[in-house]
């Protein structure tokens, strides 16, 4: 299937599961949808499994959006509290349509516990309460991690919901409630190599034979010969650790640690300490590559933002991080911890961070890079091996140290379920093939209506309304500067909008270039001064918000 028949299908309402190979244009057919549904005035809740697959389409992590947070169960206590909690509820009562990216590392009880509030919270039984969902991944790669138990289901604490023994969400009760149409696509955009994506589909199809691995063996270094500036990938954290010490140790300058604190019994820190990806004791040194390990939407990263010590700060000494969109955020501890009832049982600080010369197979998946060295020797998990070669664009960019055979194979359950989805897919374009033109319009339209959103016609993609006024005003701005013409502007339009759209961003563009003061742009696109400065630095005008401010100063 192709991304414009995909995005034919979105448009309907229709619950859907949009997969297909890595590279084949998932992220960006979302992204085609989500600038569909706000021109017409809906604002799609946009989530992922992961916080670093969240910042590849521009949202949050779907534990965040429905409030179950850590949580790997769900009872009566938990859902009334989440389901009374005004800002959730709110949010999901107003939601239209729920994506959720990586949903293959989503675990079939998480999926259904998001799916139990959705139908609790909008007071529907429908699947997900009604909302159009679209899930969206690829089983072929990296399955869910299962937490290990922290114990804190006491008697008194049922799950609601039935536990699952399947591994994957599309074994889910809420999967077969939500009965998604299966979009495949099959377009690729990534691989600009026929041979190796030919290697890839031959691991995916599971006929990888003797002449695919006479390919890969050209591409075996020994690892005093690997690149020692690229990325490199390994399936366990030890070998990540030993990289990353001995690059640490060949930056000159002045080490400084970090050390980790506890409170709560000693179970329950072992259990916390386990699962959480920074050091108990964290070395860095300026020119180090890191990795933040929490999510903090707020402050600018989450769990897997890459970036380099730039510097300490001088009143308390922590680290200044440079992202690789050149932002510098001070990072600042942060707490781990596990509640019970309401109350914190147990809680680890530490600094949100790790070192990243080297990262694991798990933490680049959506990854796109131009070269990387792989250690696939040790490959203990069916995807593992597929994802990490996926990673480069060309075989010429892959630098191997070693595999073994479980590298190659993919896991024989989601094979067999492939090409279950392939002939869905395929009688999803057929069906919708034969739908007449103006037919399928109406029923693009009818779930436009349905949402309260504004009807566009085929040749005006800007709604009636606030945009609109936005697209008049982009005109106008091109002709005037401080003077009156500015003024009338500023007169109408005082209204905030969430998110910015490419309408805004060309309005705060022209104005930035016209040395505009930030307090007139603020008022003019009825914004905050500090939401001016984080868009400025976003779109790439200026490298800090105190960059902006000094901009303005001056």
């Amino acid at each position: 299937m192709t991304q414009e028949e995909a995005l034919a299908i979105l448009k309907t309402g229709a619950n859907v599961f949009l997969t297909g190979e890595p590279g084949a244009g998932k992220t960006h057919t979302i992204n085609q949808y989500a600038s569909y549904l706000r021109a017409r005035g809906i604002e799609p809740s946009i989530t992922a499994s992961t916080g670093i697959a969240a910042t590849h389409i521009g949202g949050t992590t779907i534990h965040s959006w429905s409030g179950i947070g850590i949580r790997n169960y769900l009872d009566k206590y938990t859902l009334d509290k989440i389901s009374t909690t005004e800002y959730l509820s709110k949010r999901i009562r107003r939601a239209k349509v729920l994506v959720i990216d990586e949903v293959s590392m989503l675990g079939p009880d998480t999926f259904s516990m998001v799916e139990a509030i959705c139908r609790d919270i909008r007071q529907n039984n429908d699947a997900f309460g009604g909302l159009q969902v679209i899930l969206v991944g690829d089983f072929f790669q990296l399955p869910p991690i299962v937490p290990a138990s922290l114990g804190l289901r006491g008697a008194s604490q049922t799950s609601l919901l039935e536990t699952s023994k399947a591994r994957f969400a599309y074994d889910s009760p809420a999967w077969k409630r939500a009965n998604p149409m299966v979009c495949y696509l099959t377009e690729q955009h990534r691989q600009d190599d026929v041979d190796f994506l030919s290697l890839l589909n031959a691991i995916r199809r599971n006929n990888f034979n003797e002449d695919h691995l006479s390919q890969i063996a050209t591409r075996k270094v020994a690892r005093e010969d690997a690149p020692e500036q690229s990325p490199k990938l390994y399936t366990h954290n030890a070998d990540v650790d030993r990289v990353n010490n001995i690059m640490l140790e060949k930056l000159s300058g002045k080490t400084k640690t970090f050390d980790m604190t506890a409170k709560g019994p000693t179970s329950l820190i072992y259990s916390l300490k386990k699962g959480c990806l920074s050091p108990e004791k964290l070395a860095l040194k300026i020119g180090a590559k890191v990795m933040f390990t929490k999510n903090n939407p707020k402050e600018g990263f989450v769990n897997g933002t890459l970036g380099v010590v730039d510097g300490f700060a001088d009143y308390v000494g922590l680290p200044i991080i440079k992202t690789r969109d050149g932002r510098k955020i001070t990072a600042e501890t942060m707490d781990w911890s596990v509640e019970e009832n309401g109350k914190s049982r147990a809680k680890i600080s530490q600094l949100p961070l790790r070192l990243a010369w080297a990262i694991t197979v798990h933490k680049s998946q959506g990854m796109s890079l131009d070269e990387a060295v792989m250690d696939l020797s040790d490959v203990f998990e069916f995807g593992q091996g597929y994802v990490a070669l996926s990673r480069v664009r060309r075989l010429t960019g892959l630098h191997l140290l070693g595999w073994n055979e479980r590298a190659f194979q993919v896991h024989p359950e989601v094979f067999a379920k492939d090409k279950e989805f392939r002939a869905g897919s395929d009688a999803a374009a057929e069906a919708f093939a034969n739908i007449l033109e103006l037919e399928l319009k109406k029923m693009q339209d009818n779930f436009v209506k349905a949402c309260s959103g504004n009807i566009v016609s085929a040749n005006d993609e800007i709604p009636p309304g606030r945009d609109a006024r936005l697209s008049s005003q982009i005109k106008n701005l091109k002709k005037v500067g401080k003077g009156a013409g500015f003024d009338k502007i500023r007169e109408k339009h005082a209204s905030v909008y969430k998110p910015w759209s490419e309408e805004q961003d060309e309005i705060l563009k022209i104005l930035f270039s016209k040395n505009i003061p930030l307090a007139m742009m603020a008022e003019t696109l009825g914004r905050k001064r500090g939401g001016i400065t984080a868009r400025l630095v976003k779109l790439g005008l200026v490298e800090n918000r105190q960059e902006a401010r000094e901009r303005d100063a001056g």
